[in-house]
């Protein structure tokens, strides 16, 4: 009677390891599917919906992390997933170039080419580029056009379109 208890503990704790095994297994394999599937995304990300798709505005304002831009695109419908587009950005040659501003964006739109728009020179100078980079601090205005930055460049600019005039005199 002692060695069928025996036996039959033996069976019973070899079977509950199979299952333990298999089910560790099963998720494993899991994990890698949806991992591989994460990680070919972050390089070939298809667009919301087809040609021609939705189109919205969207307004980023200075000081915005990309993990925040990302959530923005995703609670407008534009991307599917904000994490994913922060991983996007930082192995895009777009890394560290968003720019905050007023974008015409679209469902049709991959995230690579929502990046391109966000990074294209928004007619500020090298020298005034914003970078968007992580913040604690929130800004509460638009940085649309900079206003405040014209106006200093215009009353910069006017003096050297004088020198410019007078070299010309002379």
């Amino acid at each position: 009677m002692r060695g069928t208890k025996k036996f039959a503990w033996f069976v019973v704790k070899t079977v509950f390891g199979i299952v333990i095994l298999a089910v560790i297994m099963m998720l494993v394999y899991r994990f890698a599917l949806d991992a591989y599937d994460y990680g070919y995304r972050i390089f070939d990300e298809k667009p919301m919906s087809p040609e021609p798709g939705l189109t919205m505005s969207v307004a980023i304002v200075e000081g915005k992390s990309v993990s925040e831009i990302g959530k923005i695109l995703e609670d407008k419908g534009l991307i599917r997933s904000g994490t994913l587009f922060y991983l996007q950005e930082m192995f895009s040659s777009y890394h560290k170039k968003l720019q905050p501003g007023v974008y015409e964006l679209s469902t049709a739109m991959t995230p690579e080419e929502i990046m391109a728009l966000m990074s294209a020179d928004n007619g500020s100078s090298e020298d005034e580029g914003y970078y968007i980079e992580s913040t604690t601090e929130s800004s509460e205005g638009l940085l649309m056009d900079n206003a405040g930055d014209d106006e200093s460049e215009a009353s910069e600019g006017g003096g050297d379109e004088e020198d410019a005039g007078d070299g010309g005199e002379q």
